[in-house]
């Protein structure tokens, strides 16, 4: 029987980044679930934060040279590789030097969210996407973690849902505190329309508010699952009034591997729920 294959992607991911909810998080469940048997592959952003040669990131030729256009601008990507030796597993990173060379991540030095965040997700799903497809990896299940990657169920149900390659494919999207603070461009759905998504799934962004951003990410969500046991009050109404998808809430550490595993089986065999 073929392994399931579950692709994985993240905002950071530990060691690359420092230890957060979200980079330890990213770490973990791709090792736990690569040895409950099933096939898996990494991604996350190349941020200027990551020192390279520290960890031994080295570029992708053949993986490299395709241009993204966001927003009527052709971006060049840029994918490079490091490993993660105790777990054997393999991490992408998605690289731009107009999107991703800044020294930091998703605030500046003063802390303020970088103005651009919008189309850097777009760039780094979509990045990941033409990736995959480059490898000839299909994947059955595409699991994002932290608010960077929440997009990539739009560009699955809307963008790709015709390629063959992701036909099949399922997103489960996890669900974190981290928020951002200042609400994204107000041109983003001028970008969504620009990227070639109905005016209809464009005009839910209108309100480019975390909130109303992660809300309308999730109704394009095959699975949504809870990945810190402290979730704000905010967070979990909109946990408990999806309807239109399989959840799982938070699992203890210990119980994780069982959990997960089963988790991706049960959006992979049954229809999203009506």
């Amino acid at each position: 029987m073929e392994k399931k294959k579950v692709l994985f992607i993240s905002q950071e991911i530990f060691p690359f980044l420092p230890k957060s909810d979200i980079a330890s998080n990213a770490r973990r469940l791709p090792q736990i679930v690569q040895e409950a048997g099933k096939e898996i592959r990494v991604f996350t952003p190349r941020f200027g934060a990551i020192n390279e040669r520290r960890h031994q990131l080295h570029e992708v030729i053949r993986l490299s040279g395709l241009n993204i256009c966001i927003d009527d601008h052709d971006h060049p990507l840029i994918i490079k590789v490091a490993s993660v030796a105790a777990a054997r597993m393999q991490v992408y990173f998605i690289d731009n030097d107009e999107y991703f060379k800044r020294k930091t991540t998703l605030q500046d030095e003063k802390g303020s969210f970088y103005k651009d965040n919008d189309e850097r997700a777009m760039f780094f799903c979509r990045g990941v996407l033409e990736t995959v497809k480059k490898l000839g990896w299909q994947p059955d299940v595409i699991h994002c973690h932290g608010w960077m990657t929440g997009i990539m169920a739009l560009y699955i149900k809307h963008i790709y849902n015709k390629d063959p390659h992701f036909k099949d494919t399922k997103v489960v999207y996890s669900l974190y505190n981290e928020a951002f603070e200042v609400p994204w461009d107000i041109r983003f759905p001028e970008k969504l329309k620009f990227d070639g998504f109905p005016e209809e799934v464009a005009d839910k962004f209108a309100d480019t508010s975390f909130l109303n951003v992660t809300k309308s990410f999730i109704d394009y969500c095959d699975g949504l699952t809870v990945a810190v046991d402290n979730l704000t009050p905010e967070l979990r109404s909109i946990f408990d009034n999806a309807a239109n998808c399989h959840k799982l809430d938070y699992v203890q550490e210990e119980n994780q591997s069982r959990e997960y595993d089963a988790f991706f089986d049960k959006v992979l065999e049954e229809s999203v729920l009506a």
